[in-house]
């Protein structure tokens, strides 16, 4: 640890071994700003600022300022200098989120002159936005003419968040997330939607936008937070000349107080919109939740989460089971469990697929399974695996989806931006131990029920109903709204939305001076991709495969059994996805699936089955075909993880067929409520499902179809010997699959492997042999496909794909950059800024040779589309300098080079290996990218995105069936 700079003061500094990390507490003496750094040897460096923003309606004025602070600075004059640097970095995460008390703009970088430049971008962007009012109109919200310069036309909203919280709120997760929170928080900032109600969005002034800035984004408020090897001295020296020198203190205090408290429980009941088409029939919510303690308090946290975890944690749990087993609803809600986002900690539990008159049921069966917990008390072992789940979570080293500094960072978030102690959050180990002396005492759990839910009147029971015509009626109130406006419009108020639609159009089209930004440069990209390298063996008796890798894995180990899938007749493909849902999840042997899934819990920290299928690297036609079992646990328990692998392989049982149809209701329910959170990925799937055999596979186990294929396979189930035949073939697939070759993979610690290679051996190593591996292919699949799926969405997602190489292809590599060009040029301003879609782009997928365009959260429809055929003639039009070829390799070696978790970054070598992505083809492939020149995305655009070539497919709803029409896409029904 270096010495403070002089304009801060140390508060703190503790050591963390369990994370390899010095945790020092700084205080800023001018103005109060608190930064948090979090010292660690790794080069990922991670710079996180929040601000404490606490909104008192749902305007989403918190949400709209965190986008207009991004779109240029005092410092920074451009336009859009946050979409700029992430094609001018090599950053590992970029990005800015607003959560329900605080805004944070975190990034990530494993070079130091890249995290210097971010750095200098982000801090100007926060403490000197320009906020400039178009930037306000184009990100939030305006009045438009349908035609900009028609007055006679139809108004209409416009504006990225407007049109991004239309599609969160489609989602009937978020809804019952939200109107859960107005009830629960009956005073506080979250009894408002943070992001923005789309009714209320429209009612945010630019002044209100301005006076929220001025009083919540000062250095007073602030938190800053950092992790890595950057000493905190030099971050000091940035922090305090670009930016804090600047401030004096603040003295008002934004802060979020306690929730005042009900006297006694409430019941209430709202809707939610569903489609006309869709029956009403068992689609209510319901949903009882409770306030706990402080969250930022943290043995009230890992109490509340320890409670959560014994009641909730797998099927064996006592409230879990009751909810998975019931008949008053289709499945578990999917707010179960505890939140500790907020303030104060809140736990929730409750149903979907429920009728509508059986609230009172619903809720007096949770509370008679609690009474029944709190009076007879759980089994001492499951306590202590309840304990031991929480600590293997605790004990991760993370890094695969966040950075793992940034992870370690929000775990510290919600107590610093509460005035507690992060510190706290992060050296969990003698919360712990206080925790194991706890629940030594046989009465804990039970007094913790009683106390914490039983016996606590702060209680909401949320009855979420559908209504076939609440879209329709708030469609009708949002034209009439804007008829309403625009009927009182003056001649030169219609002209001023015209004037100020022009002045947008021309704002977003003019050319800024990218050259004040910094960047970094081919030059500073690595010219190899940096390797992990395992170790190879064979085991004694059988000679099968094993590849060891050593990782930093803090006392984790890791491990997978991957067998060669044996040839499927195609109604076994067909379920092959049900099959690996299922399997891991089921009774073994002597235990039914509640005793299996203690097991589990007692000395696993997951353990699932998956497929591995993947074209190879020289023929989409063909494919590489496996099936992996995979598992985690605490090194202490690994001998247990190897028992119950092994055991779950030979015997598990398809008998169980109530637990089967149990977990397709799951499933199916799970589907059902995917679409407008990942609608793009999903269009994409659609659209390239002609592509080859693999593709295909995508859209029937992982997108539209199989959305559509498990309602109907759920609905044919509830026939006693379809059920019976389903899971006879559940396990035929399963004997197939024991018989065939099989290899393994052993990631952990250097001075663990050798004792647990020894611990693998004696569960997994046998002489008996394969009897039925050989190699087989997939169905060749070749096709164009045209497609508009309907369902309840308020916005749309539209793709087109063309199939183009695979990867050992000279030209896969410049379709990968002509894919960042695109999106760079011209989608984004086109879809994103001027059409107000939430997001747009293009790529390449190599695994399936095909080039996708995409936009999420789109007003429209046939003007995205167009938009991605007028990006192909910009392209060949366009004077593109040379600057824009460089950003768009650059974004591509940022995302190859992307750090991950130790043990994430070992299964990723591992089964690039296992497909043919040998290091020699990356290192060719990357050479490719760096060489790419203009006249080779010319020319790969030239032959490859070709008109007759594509195929398109959009998820819409009713509304959209003329445009359908003219399209000539074939309407699919979700």
């Amino acid at each position: 640890m270096q010495a403070a700079h002089p304009a801060f003061t140390l508060i703190k500094s503790q050591a963390i071994p369990s994370l390899n990390i010095q945790v020092e507490e700084y205080q800023h003496k001018a103005t109060g700003a608190q930064h948090i750094h979090l010292s660690a040897d790794n080069p990922e460096n991670v710079f996180l600022v929040a601000l404490r923003t606490v909104p008192e309606d749902s305007t989403g004025v918190a949400h709209i300022l965190e986008h207009t602070a991004l779109c240029g600075s005092k410092k920074y004059p451009v336009r859009d200098p946050f979409f700029m640097m992430t094609r001018r970095s090599l950053n590992t995460f970029m990005n800015a989120m607003t959560s329900s008390d605080w805004t944070a703009y975190p990034f990530a970088s494993v070079n130091r002159k890249d995290f210097g430049n971010l750095l200098d971008v982000y801090l100007d962007a926060v403490f000197f936005s320009s906020l400039d009012e178009l930037d306000f109109s184009q990100e939030g919200h305006r009045l438009e003419f349908a035609e900009i310069d028609n007055p006679k036309s139809a108004l209409t909203y416009k504006g990225v968040v407007f049109n991004e919280m239309k599609g969160a709120m489609s989602s009937v997760t978020s809804m019952l997330w939200q109107t859960l929170g107005k009830y629960l928080h009956p005073e506080t900032t979250y009894h408002f939607n943070s992001g923005g109600e789309p009714e209320c969005i429209p009612n945010l002034s630019y002044p209100q936008l301005l006076e929220f800035y001025q009083s919540h984004y000062h250095p007073s408020n602030s938190v800053f937070m950092t992790y890595g090897d950057i000493p905190a001295e030099e971050h000091h020296q940035k922090f305090e000349e670009q930016a804090l020198k600047h401030f004096e203190r603040q003295e008002k205090l934004i802060s979020v107080p306690d929730e005042t408290r009900y006297f006694s429980p409430i019941k209430v009941q709202e809707a939610y919109p569903l489609s006309a088409e869709e029956s009403a029939e068992d689609k209510t919510h319901v949903v009882v939740a409770w306030l706990l303690g402080h969250s930022a308090n943290i043995l009230e946290n890992l109490t509340g989460q320890l409670l959560s975890s014994v009641l909730l944690d797998n099927s064996a749990s006592p409230l879990l089971h009751a909810l998975e087993t019931t008949k008053l609803g289709s499945s578990p809600s999917v707010l179960t469990g505890v939140d500790d986002s907020q303030k104060e900690i809140g736990f929730m539990c409750g149903l979907e697929g429920c009728a509508k008159d059986t609230t009172e049921q619903v809720e007096s069966l949770v509370l008679d399974t609690l009474r029944d917990i709190a009076e007879k008390g759980v089994p001492q072992s499951e306590i202590e695996a309840a304990l031991h789940q929480l600590e293997l979570h605790l004990r991760e080293v993370g890094g695969d989806g966040y950075p793992y500094g940034l992870q370690l960072i929000l775990s510290g978030l919600t107590a610093a931006t509460h005035r507690g102690d992060p510190v706290s959050m992060l050296d969990v180990d003698a919360t712990l131990n206080t925790l194991r002396d706890a629940i030594s005492n046989p009465d804990f759990i039970k007094e913790q029920i009683q106390k914490r839910l039983l016996d606590n009147p702060h209680r909401v029971t949320l009855s979420l109903v559908p209504d076939q015509q609440m879209a329709a009626r708030k469609e009708a109130a949002e034209q009439a709204k804007l008829e309403s406006i625009k009927s009182a419009l003056s001649d030169e108020q219609a002209q001023e939305i015209v004037r100020k639609s022009k002045a947008l159009e021309d704002r977003q089209a003019q050319k800024d001076d990218e050259s004040i930004l910094p960047k970094v440069t081919l030059a500073d990209v690595p010219k190899e991709e940096p390797y992990l390298a395992g170790t190879v063996s064979s085991l004694k008796s059988s000679n099968e495969k094993i590849t060891k890798y050593e990782v930093g894995s803090n006392g984790l180990v890791y491990q997978q059994i991957i067998f060669d899938l044996p040839e499927l007749t195609q109604d076994q493909l067909n379920l092959l996805n049900y099959y690996t849902a299922s399997v891991t999840e089921l009774g073994v042997g002597t235990k039914d699936y509640m005793d299996a899934q203690r097991w589990q819990a007692s000395v696993s920290g997951s353990f699932s089955a998956f497929s591995v299928l993947r074209n190879k690297v020289d023929n989409i036609h063909e494919s590489n075909n496996f099936i992996a079992f995979s598992g985690k646990a605490l090194v202490r328990n690994h001998e247990g993880l190897c028992d119950l692998m092994a055991n779950t392989i030979d015997e598990v049982k398809f008998d169980e067929h109530d637990r089967i149809l149990e977990l397709l209701t799951q499933i199916r329910d799970s589907k059902a409520q995917s679409v407008t959170g990942n609608g793009h990925v999903l269009a994409m799937n659609a659209a390239s499902s002609g592509m080859c055999a693999i593709a295909r596979r995508s859209h029937e186990t992982g997108g539209l179809e199989s959305i559509k294929r498990i309602k109907a396979l759920h609905k044919e189930l509830q026939e006693k010997d379809k059920l019976e035949s389903f899971c006879s073939s559940l396990a035929g697939i399963h004997q197939a699959i024991k018989g065939c070759n099989k290899q393994h993979l052993l990631i952990g610690e250097a001075d663990h492997l050798h004792v647990l290679e020894s611990h693998f051996s004696r569960s997994f190593d046998s002489s008996r042999r394969a009897q039925n591996s050989h190699e087989w292919q997939l169905p060749k699949v070749e096709e164009r496909v045209q497609q508009a799926w309907l369902t309840n969405t308020q916005v749309n997602f539209c793709s087109k794909a063309y199939p183009t190489v695979a990867m050992t292809h000279p030209d896969s590599a410049p379709l990968v950059i002509l894919g960042n060009v695109l999106r760079n040029g011209f989608l984004h301003t086109q879809i994103r800024e001027k059409g107000g879609a939430y997001g747009g782009g293009a790529g390449q997928d190599n695994n399936i040779a095909a080039f996708r365009f995409y936009s999420y959260r789109d007003p429209r429809l046939t003007e995205t589309l167009n938009d991605f055929d007028r990006s192909i003639e910009w392209l060949m039009n366009e004077n593109i300098e040379w600057q824009a070829i460089e950003e768009a390799i650059l974004g591509t070696i940022s995302s190859i080079d992307k750090p991950e978790s130790p043990a994430g970054r070992a299964k990723r070598f591992f089964h690039a290996d296992l497909h043919g992505r040998s290091l020699e083809l990356r290192q060719l492939y990357r050479e490719r990218i760096l060489s790419t020149t203009l006249d080779d995305l010319r020319r790969v655009a030239e032959t490859y995105l070709k008109p007759e070539n594509a195929s398109t497919a959009v998820i819409t709803d009713n509304s959209k069936l003329e445009q359908i029409k003219d399209l000539n896409l074939n309407t699919v029904i979700l």
